[in-house]
């Protein structure tokens, strides 16, 4: 029994170095290629991904359906789901490319705007920090890259490990590129915590996701959906300013980052409900989506059923506090 166990743990451990390898050179090979050339080849994977993925595309076509079903046809609803499936893998293709460009070589293909808004004011013990609500949308792995442009601020984020060690380990290097500091979800809650005792941190939190069981029930594009309170636990418990931000695709291999409005986290001199919060990032991310639909990703299940968090007999979402919300903002969120 033991010499199967040890044989199974090496053939296991041969795939995964054989994977690294296959994806580190599929990687060398994109990053080898002009980002246009990238933008086109990642369209083209994506439209093939939309005629051999069933599951992906029925999941694409009934969330466009349940959303934009009243307004457009069954004929529009399959276009804008093919275009998306497009966009998705010219935003993966692009990624691994522009993961290995510097700061110069990016600069001509992203423009920001509002950038203004997120200029930390001086405390005591330096700039401010702020928490950022971000959400897949366009190449959202360039969201990392903010801090090469406004160096006022550290850039940080979460993310959930893959299951393949030899993936997470290559996501990572490409991500290292970046200088902005990442905390897996999972493991990492305590450091992100005492991270969040610095200032100058800009910490953005994905938060357009199936939130899970923990998730709060909040309608997103008219319907509800379980939504990670993370963004406004973070705001409300560091005393940060929250804003969203959302990467625009405005042409193959060409981003416009846009930084929302600050969202009010207190209201009349109290803190405002993080249920109230989410439903105001909630709005904006809709806002987003409605300007160009494609942008999005139609492919995760964001209505999927779930368990609704429960509230006491009596007490209402709204009244829902910090505290009871931390540790699921902390696994939940980004």
């Amino acid at each position: 029994m033991t010499s199967r166990i040890a044989s199974a743990g090496s053939v296991f451990g041969d795939m995964d170095t054989l994977l690294y390898i296959v994806a580190r050179a599929l990687v060398a090979f994109v990053q080898a290629l002009p980002l246009s050339w990238v933008a086109r080849l990642g369209r083209g994977a994506g439209a093939l991904a939309y005629a051999l993925d069933a599951r992906h595309r029925r999941v694409a076509i009934r969330n466009l359906g349940m959303c934009f079903g009243d307004e457009k046809s069954a004929a529009e609803i399959r276009a804008l789901a093919r275009e998306n499936f497009r966009r998705i893998g010219e935003a993966f293709a692009c990624a691994a490319k522009t993961a290995g460009m510097t700061p110069d070589e990016l600069r001509p293909h992203v423009s920001f705007v509002g950038a203004e808004k997120l200029l930390a004011h001086k405390t005591d013990r330096g700039p401010q920090s702020r928490i950022v609500a971000i959400g897949h949308f366009g190449n959202f792995e360039l969201y990392a890259r903010f801090g090469q442009y406004v160096p006022v601020f550290q850039c940080a984020t979460t993310y959930r490990g893959v299951r393949q060690p030899s993936l997470n380990r290559l996501l990572q290097s490409l991500r290292a590129k970046s200088g902005c500091l990442f905390f897996e979800r999972r493991t990492d809650g305590a450091a992100l915590k005492a991270a969040m005792n610095d200032t100058g941190l800009l910490l953005g939190l994905l938060a357009d996701q199936h939130g899970g069981d923990r998730g709060l029930p909040i309608p997103f594009l008219g319907h509800v959906c379980s939504t990670s309170a993370a963004p406004a636990v973070f705001a409300l418990r560091y005393h940060c300013p929250l804003h969203t931000g959302v990467c625009y695709r405005v042409a193959p291999g060409r981003w416009q980052f846009e930084a929302g409005d600050e969202i009010s986290t207190h209201e009349n001199g109290r803190p405002r409900s993080v249920a109230a919060i989410m439903r105001d990032v909630n709005q904006a991310f809709e806002v987003a989506v409605r300007r160009d639909p494609a942008n999005w990703f139609w492919v995760h299940n964001r209505w999927k059923p779930g368990k609704a968090r429960k509230q006491k007999p009596g007490t209402p979402l709204q009244n829902t506090g910090v505290e009871q919300q931390e540790s699921a903002g902390v696994e939940d969120g980004g």
